[in-house]
């Protein structure tokens, strides 16, 4: 599961604005938790959704300890892309780059919730798994996800 799972998570986290290393040591946690987790009997019905909850709120604690804003560094986002999105044409990342910047900011005004929803049905989460891990209705989920995919065509069409 750790392979299958570490850059998800870690691309989830920094997308929080915490740094790289502090994504590491939040995957690394996570892992044990579901290590402690699964060594006492609990369940093991949707770990995937229960790995991303954990993560969640692993997160929001590490970003308000280091008191960051919401986005992380340029550079961050760089190593976290070179880690674990490498593109293998570079001329494409280049054209590629203004779009990109434009859909983040878009994503960037998006409440906390919606931001959260996107991000977990970007990793590959169901509607069920990221209404579990939010605490929100499956509606909720829906509707936030509707909603911030309208805006992001917007952006992307003008």
């Amino acid at each position: 599961m750790f392979d299958q799972y570490r850059d998800p998570l870690l691309r989830y986290s920094v997308s929080f604005g915490v740094p790289v290393p502090d994504g590491e040591e939040i995957v690394q946690e996570v892992f044990l938790s579901l290590f402690r987790h699964l060594q006492l009997g609990r369940s093991r019905q949707n770990l995937r959704g229960w790995i991303f909850r954990v993560a969640h709120n692993l997160t929001l604690k590490q970003r308000y300890a280091n008191k960051r804003l919401p986005a992380a560094t340029q550079e961050d986002a760089d190593i976290a892309a070179q880690r674990t999105d490498p593109r293998p044409n570079p001329e494409d990342a280049c054209s590629d780059a203004q779009r990109q910047q434009r859909l983040l900011a878009v994503v960037r005004a998006l409440p906390d919730v919606d931001q959260s929803c996107l991000r977990m049905r970007a990793e590959g989460l169901h509607y069920r798994e990221i209404a579990g891990a939010l605490g929100i209705s499956l509606g909720s989920v829906s509707m936030s996800i509707a909603r911030s995919l309208g805006k992001l065509i917007r952006a992307d069409q003008g």
